[in-house]
């Protein structure tokens, strides 16, 4: 029975690999791009006492913690690859893997080729076998190049492909992942949402362990977790990456039973019914219903966001003044403690901003995806033009990532303020109002690429992609100011500071404002779907 439940199985995988092989080769670019580029640096800080500077700044950073998880060691070039690349590492493989899982079986069942499949000789489990199969394989590939290149570039042997073997195992859990929630949304698109809110959840919720130095048994059920308590360059414990096989042949085998029971085409959580008779009548409203699911996921996230920040902005104080070389630097005067705590909220903000431009680009990405499903051809057939289309949800590409900003901020100023740490909740509203100018700037360049050139749509997270590298790790590396400058965040001036410097926003406004005039422009004159 099992036999003939994957039936098809060979000749399909074979396809998928020539079908989506190529769509995943550039996850494994960029992890090993990340890994191999941390053996520069020794070049970077060539002596012992740059880098214990390094490590004491890191140390100093709850936001670090957060995003790259706790630095074990930063003495060595292992130790810093290590520190780096691990959980991002893991989180781009993770990435690239639930989407080909999703493409490979729920949107399959979206598009109609998987019904073309299944007239075939093929058995019900096949598709998800071979997607299942390519995904596990791609991950073994992805760990020996990024593995095998860093160690060519001068990385430790042990270290590093221990390091690398935590990619391939976090993409095994979420190949895993991917399968289940593939069973249980009724769309491709809730099933990516599902595995992307469960990786973002269990990343974010890693970061927050490490920063608050929780106990042991948060750090255990954490399935990521796992991964970084392998501490590479430090301990090079291979054990826990068994737990990490254990969770994907149980999370495989619920994929597999769900499958077996669903109804062909839908999902486990069914949608709701439609209404009989449409009730929108404007542009306006059928954008804001197309994203009101989003939006409101969004807002729940950053409800969270704003909490989970705000409770470290006020242990931060108390976090730095357990650091000997910032306690030196505070005696000097170089700093004040509200003078840290206003530098982290800056920092932390940006962070949030950048994360709020996600959804921003996602609802651009979304117009041509309707449009490349020929949903949007019909309403330009009305008296509807082609501006009041594309402005309609333009603004909800622009308002949506603001009001994320606000709530965050508002919480984060709630609790920031209400703890005396020497900034009010005025202070933190008024830098996260500050920061939107910043996420504008990034949708906005979604903006021009979806308008003007969709046929390279994947440009549209040039924005994202360029911000977080120059925001987060530009400062790590000392890069120099103009290089930095590219980020919209860079010019974000800080508020509580006697002399802010508001230019700054005045000049990337005018960068947004050139971005939406090329998008409006060129959506007003190309062919719908041809380009």
């Amino acid at each position: 029975m099992a036999g003939t439940a994957i039936t098809g199985t060979p000749p399909l995988l074979r396809a998928e690999i020539r079908h989506d092989g190529r769509l995943l080769a550039p996850w494994a670019l960029l992890t090993t791009l990340l890994a191999s580029s941390s053996m520069l640096y020794p070049l970077i800080f060539p002596t012992d006492e740059d880098r214990a500077a390094f490590a004491a700044a890191v140390a100093a950073n709850p936001a670090m913690a957060i995003i790259f998880g706790p630095a074990f060691d930063l003495s060595t070039a292992d130790g810093f690859a290590a520190w780096r690349s691990l959980a991002l590492g893991g989180l781009i493989a993770a990435l690239g893997v639930i989407f080909a899982v999703t493409r490979a079986t729920r949107a399959q069942e979206d598009s109609g080729q998987a019904e073309l499949l299944a007239s075939g000789v093929m058995g019900r489990a096949a598709r998800l076998m071979a997607a299942v199969w390519m995904c596990l394989v791609f991950a073994i590939v992805l760990g020996l190049v990024t593995g095998l290149v860093t160690v060519a570039f001068g990385g430790g042997w042990n270290a590093t492909m221990l390091l690398a073997a935590t990619m391939t195992a976090t993409a095994w859990m979420f190949t895993g992942v991917a399968a289940v929630t593939a069973q249980l949304g009724s769309d491709a698109r809730t099933a990516n949402s599902l595995a992307v809110a469960t990786l973002g959840v269990l990343f974010i919720a890693r970061g927050v362990t490490y920063a608050l130095d929780a106990p042991d048994w948060v750090i255990w059920i954490n399935p990521l977790g796992w991964m970084t308590e392998t501490k590479p360059s430090v301990d090079d414990d291979w054990r826990p990456l068994l737990l990490a096989v254990g969770l994907t042949i149980v999370l495989l085998a619920i994929a597999f039973v769900l499958q077996a029971r669903r109804e062909f085409g839908a999902g486990a959580i069914a949608p709701r019914p439609g209404p009989a008779r449409g009730r929108d009548r404007t542009t306006w409203r059928l954008a804001l219903r197309l994203n009101r699911g989003p939006m409101l996921s969004w807002t729940i996230a950053f409800v969270a966001l704003g909490l989970v920040f705000g409770y470290l902005a006020t242990a931060v104080t108390d976090i730095l003044g357990s650091d000997v070389g910032l306690q030196q630097m505070l005696a000097a005067g170089a700093v004040t403690d509200a003078e840290l705590v206003s530098a982290f909220l800056v920092t932390i903000l940006s962070l949030v901003g950048i994360i709020a431009s996600i959804p921003g680009v996602q609802t651009m990405l979304k117009v041509r995806s309707e449009e490349l499903d020929d949903r949007v051809e019909p309403i330009m057939a009305t008296a509807i033009t082609r501006p009041r289309y594309y402005v309609s949800n333009v603004l909800i590409a622009l308002g949506a990532p603001a009001l994320y900003m606000l709530v965050a901020g508002t919480l984060m100023g709630a609790i920031a303020g209400a703890a005396d740490i020497g900034v009010s909740f005025g202070d933190v509203l008024l830098q996260a109002a500050a920061t939107v100018p910043a996420v504008w700037t990034i949708v906005a360049l979604s903006v021009a690429v979806v308008g003007a050139r969709p046929h390279v749509s994947l440009a549209a997270w040039a924005g994202v992609l360029a911000s977080f590298a120059l925001t987060i790790l530009g400062p790590t590396f000392n890069l120099w100011d103009w290089v930095l400058a590219i980020s919209p965040f860079w010019h974000v001036p800080n508020v509580t500071v006697d002399d802010a410097d508001w230019w700054g926003l005045v000049w990337i406004s005018l960068v947004t404002l050139f971005f939406l005039a090329v998008g409006f422009a060129g959506f007003r004159r190309r062919d719908l779907a041809r380009q």
